[in-house]
C-alpha cells in the first residue's frame, strides 16, 4: 500500500479528477486546500507573501496502481509553467477502521 501525495494548482483540480476517476478501481482521494513554498517564490508587491494557494489530493492506493494513478497526475495537473506542483509516493505501513477497530498491515 502506498499514499500518492499532490501538490498542484487548484484550477487543474477538475481536469485531475476526472481524469483519475477513468482508472478502473480507483480507490477514492481526499482533497484540502493548502498554501506553501519550494524553490519558486512569487514577489507582486510590497506586502510580499512566499505563499502560494495549492490544492493537496491523498490516495491511498495498492502497488499495481500506483503508477497509474501518478502517471495521471503528473499528465493532468501539469501546466508547464514554474509552480505548477509535486507528486510523492510514500510507503504506509499499517492502517485501521476505526468504527471496526480493523487493523492491517502491509509489506514492502
Amino acid at each position: 500500500m502506498k499514499e500518492i501525495r499532490a501538490y498542484i494548482q487548484p484550477f487543474m483540480l477538475h481536469g485531475v479528477t476526472q481524469a483519475l476517476l477513468e482508472i478502473p478501481h480507483f480507490p477514492g482521494m481526499s482533497v484540502s486546500d493548502c498554501s506553501g513554498f519550494g524553490g519558486d517564490k512569487e514577489k507582486k508587491d510590497q506586502s510580499f507573501t512566499p505563499f502560494l494557494e495549492k490544492k493537496r489530493i491523498e490516495i491511498f492506493a495498492p502497488e499495481e496502481l500506483v503508477e497509474q494513478i501518478f502517471t495521471t497526475i503528473m499528465k493532468y495537473a501539469n501546466t508547464h509553467h514554474d509552480g505548477t506542483g509535486k507528486v510523492f509516493v510514500l510507503d504506509v505501513i499499517e492502517s485501521g477502521f476505526i468504527k471496526s477497530g480493523e487493523r492491517a498491515l502491509y509489506q514492502k
